[in-house]
């Protein structure tokens, strides 16, 4: 007896929760609404390439007036040819005379058809957020390295989910949100870069946290900044090519 009375309480209870669950909230929804601020208008491009209406367009394929060379020595020397911006190999990193924060970077590159080297010797380059945090460029093709030094990883950091390259000579796409480290007054981290890519549409970083900005020897560190730094387009030796270079600050 006892047990049918507390199943039948159990099955009433069960009966009170998916009614409570399912019956309609009673109120005024305008609560739960707000109209200001108005969102704003971005027309996007035609292509799921092209530069929305409100991003900064890097590189057109026509000069290289938005870049400088890293070093101090005037204009960038890299060769622009067919809308393309390719390494010219001993002339040096490239940067954005902009600074730039958090931000959307869309940026497309190509390896050399004529395949040469292997591992980290084959159409390599790379892309440094703020002149520090590299994003691998690297002919990964059939073409193996150290997994946190291949094309879409954080250099020395953090490999890639996936490795989506095309054959050498195609064009490749990264996708990139970037998130900015951000710094106490007195020098200390308050929070760390953060960082989602897609390689040729694919996600191959997931908003992932980085340990701090690229070292060739060691482990990665974060020393303070200013908050808006250049991007960093690094010549390697090999000649890559970028083209179609726009970014929007978040």
């Amino acid at each position: 007896m006892i047990q049918r009375f507390l199943l039948a309480l159990s099955f009433v209870c069960m009966v009170g929760m998916v009614h409570a669950q399912t019956a309609p909230r009673q109120g005024d929804p305008k609560l739960t609404e707000y109209w200001e601020p108005v969102v704003r208008v971005v027309t996007p491009g035609k292509a799921a390439s092209d530069a929305p209406s409100d991003a900064i367009v890097l590189f057109d394929g026509k000069n290289t007036d938005a870049w400088e060379a890293k070093n101090g020595s005037g204009a960038a020397k890299w060769k622009v040819e067919n809308g393309a911006m390719t390494v010219a190999a001993g002339t040096g990193d490239i940067k954005t005379k902009q600074g730039f924060g958090d931000c959307q970077l869309h940026i497309e590159w190509r390896a050399p058809a004529e395949v040469k080297g292997e591992s980290q010797g084959r159409g390599n380059s790379g892309i440094f957020f703020m002149g520090r945090y590299e994003l691998q460029v690297l002919d990964n093709y059939n073409n193996r390295t150290y997994s946190n030094g291949q094309a879409g990883g954080i250099y020395k950091q953090l490999p890639p989910m996936a490795n989506a390259c095309r054959p050498p000579g195609e064009w490749q796409t990264y996708d990139i949100i970037f998130t900015a480290p951000v710094f106490y007054e007195d020098g200390s981290l308050k929070t760390q870069a953060r960082i989602t890519v897609f390689h040729n549409g694919v996600v191959i970083q997931n908003d992932r946290t980085l340990w701090g900005s690229t070292q060739y020897i060691g482990v990665a560190t974060y020393d303070k900044h200013s908050d808006k730094e250049p991007i960093v387009l690094q010549d390697h030796g090999n000649p890559v090519s970028y083209r179609n270079i726009w970014i929007r600050p978040l």
